[in-house]
């Protein structure tokens, strides 16, 4: 069993071109650089589909699945089966679209405009700056 995550390609944060000889090595030295927790992070990368290896707390699991398909050229990410298992915490995923703020985000699935700082705490290995969001950008909503 695969668990199978859908990202924007055309968007995100450019770490590689498309001549680039290793963009495995480029993502996982990406994901490294904000330390999520990850235990033994493997990282492959084919056809903008990243796979992801690795032990780790769902919270780093989430957070390492976001930072590489919020890389531009990345389509989906997949993880093994136990990994999957392993991230079912509630967590609800968004994708960003024109006009919203993490403050129109946090009143949608909250009900109070005012907590938007948990989104950004979240989210902060793909959200440098609570007033920066991009449209097509996948972040993590923390259950309530």
């Amino acid at each position: 069993m695969s668990g199978l995550f859908d990202f924007v390609k055309t968007i995100g944060r450019k770490i590689f071109g498309e001549d680039e000889a290793d963009p495995s090595a480029k993502i996982k030295a990406e994901i490294e650089k904000a330390n999520p927790g990850i235990k033994d992070l493997g990282v492959s990368f084919k056809d903008g589909a990243v796979s992801l290896t690795g032990s780790g707390p769902a919270e780093a699991l989430q957070k390492a699945i976001l930072m590489a398909g919020n890389i531009m050229g990345v389509s989906e990410v997949k993880v093994d089966g136990a990994q999957v298992a392993t991230i079912d915490d509630g967590t609800q995923y968004y994708i960003i679209k024109s006009g919203d703020t993490l403050s129109a985000i946090a009143k949608q699935f909250y009900g109070d405009a005012n907590t938007y700082p948990k989104i950004f705490e979240a989210n902060r290995e793909v959200i440098k700056d609570a007033n920066l969001i991009f449209p097509g950008q996948k972040i993590r909503i923390p259950k309530a």
